[in-house]
């Protein structure tokens, strides 16, 4: 699999999957739960460790390495949960590692200093961004349960098959979600591109 390179310090991808198990679809969503429970939990742990980020970027210019990777790992983390809900059979393993879970990508590239000010503004500059994934998302999130999901699981299930659209349109909301996301955790300066690309 070939991650899509924007240019963007951010890379996420996932691989299409070309013959699926036809009925793992119907109950991928229960399976992942644990997954889901100790995420939840980091995921506090992250909001920590990012206000920490916070003030060392402002007093230092340097994100601690620790709480870099440690934010990064749970980010991966969570993309190969939803990735493995969404589209992949192989069950993702319990971890942040890179390349642990082969179907998905996810990479952040560090900095090597970080603007001292732009922590303060960083949320105010991703209004737009976070304005339009909404849309994206409540499309994703009301369309995709009401309309999409049948979708995939009957094309799963009948054609034994993603339709090839739906899955590319999923998985670039992820891609800028992730980036959007990766912004917003202070984890790069670079701006991110509207686009599901």
């Amino acid at each position: 699999m070939a991650a899509m390179d924007s240019g963007y310090p951010v890379t996420f991808d996932v691989a299409y999957p070309e013959s699926p198990n036809r009925f793992l679809i119907l109950i991928r969503w229960l399976l992942v739960l644990p997954h889901l429970i100790v995420l939840n939990v980091l995921d506090a742990l992250v909001g920590l460790g990012t206000l920490v980020a916070f003030f060392a970027i402002l007093f230092t210019k340097n994100y601690p390495d620790f709480i870099w990777r440690f934010v990064v790992g749970v980010m991966r983390w969570t993309q190969n949960a939803n990735a493995y809900v969404l589209f992949l059979d192989r069950y993702p393993p319990f971890g942040m590692t890179e390349g642990e879970y082969e179907p998905v990508t996810f990479a952040v590239e560090k900095p090597a200093e970080f603007s001292r000010w732009l922590p303060l503004v960083k949320w105010l500059l991703a209004l737009p961004h976070i304005a339009i994934l909404f849309a994206l998302s409540t499309l994703a999130l009301v369309a995709i349960p009401l309309l999409a999901l049948p979708l995939l699981a009957l094309g799963v299930l009948f054609t034994g098959r993603y339709p090839r659209g739906l899955f590319n349109y999923l998985v670039g909301v992820g891609r800028w979600g992730a980036r959007v996301n990766a912004y917003g955790l202070l984890l790069v300066d670079r701006y991110p591109p509207f686009s599901l690309r």
